[in-house]
C-alpha cells in the first residue's frame, strides 16, 4: 500500500508541475524544497557540518545564505524535470548553452569511448537529457530508487530524449560493451562509497571514500574521462553545460598506484567545481561518511 502511495504523489508531483508554464513550475519546486528541507533536520545538520569542514574560513551566516541558495537549485531542477516531455531539439537552446563542446568532441574522436565524469552539480539530471538533444544520446550509471514504480516513472522521463539507464549494481559488463563501441557513459562519481567499493583521497583537504570506478574502467579501456557540469548561469538566465578538456590519466604500470592516483586527479575536478559554485553542490550528501577503520567520525571545528 505504501509503495503505491510513494508512486501516486510522484505521479502526481511530476504531472501537476509539468502542467505549469516552466519558470511557475520552477517557483513551486523551490518552495517545495523548502518546506522538504524544513522538515529534514539531517539535511540541515548534514549541510552545516559538511560547509564547515569544506569552508572553515566562512562564517554562519555565509553557509546559511549558501544552503539557502542550494535548496532554491534542487527546487529548480525539479520544476525543469517535470518540464522534460517539453523540452525538443528546437528549444532547448533557449534553457541550456554549450561551453566546450570541443573538449567532449576531440575525445569522442579518439574512438574509445568517453566517461562523462560528472558529480551532484547544479541541475544535474539536465545535464545528460540536455546533452542527448544536442545530438549525443549516452547512457548513465544509475542507483535505483527503492520503490520500482517510481524508479521506473523516473527512468521514464530521464530516457525521453534517448538516454538509457545502467544499474550501477550490475553495469561493468555493460559499460565496458558501451566504451567498446566507442559510445559514452555518464558517471556521477562525488558521494561517499563503502571501504570495499572505494579509495581515500583528498576533498577539500579531507579524505573521503570514493569510488575507484571510473579509474578502472578508463585503464582498462582507455576511454577518454571529460570533466563536464551544468550550472546556473544568472547572466545569460540560463544553464550551461560545460565540457573540460579531457583528464590525462597517470599510467605507471602500478595499478594500484594508478587507480588512487586518477581517483584523485577525478576528485580534484569535482572540489573545483564546488569551490566555484558553491551553492550548486549537494552538501546534503554525508560525502566523509565513510572513515578509515579504526578512525572516528570527520566533525566540524
Amino acid at each position: 500500500m505504501w509503495e503505491w502511495l510513494e508512486y501516486a504523489a510522484a505521479w502526481v508531483a511530476l504531472k501537476s508541475l509539468g502542467l505549469l508554464p516552466r519558470r511557475v513550475a520552477r517557483a513551486v519546486g523551490a518552495w517545495l524544497a523548502a518546506l522538504a528541507y524544513f522538515f529534514r533536520p539531517p539535511l540541515r545538520r548534514a549541510a552545516i557540518s559538511n560547509l564547515r569542514v569544506a569552508f572553515p574560513e566562512w562564517g554562519d551566516a555565509q553557509r546559511l545564505r549558501t544552503i539557502r541558495q542550494l535548496v532554491k537549485h534542487l527546487g529548480w531542477m525539479a520544476g525543469e524535470f517535470s518540464q522534460f516531455p517539453r523540452y525538443t531539439r528546437d528549444n532547448i537552446e533557449q534553457i541550456v548553452v554549450l561551453d566546450g563542446f570541443e573538449n567532449f568532441a576531440a575525445a569522442q574522436r579518439r574512438g574509445k569511448g568517453v566517461l562523462f565524469l560528472t558529480g551532484h552539480m547544479g541541475a544535474w539530471e539536465l545535464a545528460p537529457f540536455a546533452h542527448a538533444l544536442y545530438g549525443h544520446p549516452l547512457h548513465f550509471l544509475v542507483r535505483p530508487i527503492d520503490n520500482p514504480r517510481v524508479d521506473a516513472l523516473v527512468n521514464r522521463y530521464r530516457c525521453l530524449s534517448g538516454n538509457r539507464p545502467i544499474e550501477k549494481n550490475n553495469s561493468a559488463r555493460a559499460v565496458l560493451k558501451i566504451l567498446g563501441e566507442a559510445s559514452t557513459v555518464g558517471i556521477l562519481a562525488d558521494q561517499n562509497t563503502s571501504l570495499e567499493e572505494g579509495v581515500f583521497v583528498d576533498f577539500f583537504g579531507v579524505p573521503a571514500s570514493t569510488t575507484t570506478g571510473v579509474a578502472r574502467l578508463a585503464l582498462h579501456t582507455g576511454a577518454a574521462v571529460v570533466p563536464g557540469y551544468i550550472f546556473w548561469d544568472t547572466a545569460v538566465g540560463k544553464y550551461r553545460l560545460r565540457f573540460e578538456p579531457a583528464i590525462e590519466l597517470a599510467c605507471t604500470g602500478d595499478t594500484a598506484q594508478d587507480i588512487r592516483e586518477n581517483t584523485a586527479r577525478f576528485t580534484r575536478v569535482i572540489e573545483d567545481y564546488a569551490r566555484r559554485y558553491p551553492d550548486q553542490w549537494l552538501w546534503v550528501h554525508r560525502r566523509w561518511k565513510t572513515r578509515p577503520l579504526g578512525e572516528d567520525p570527520v566533525r566540524a571545528l
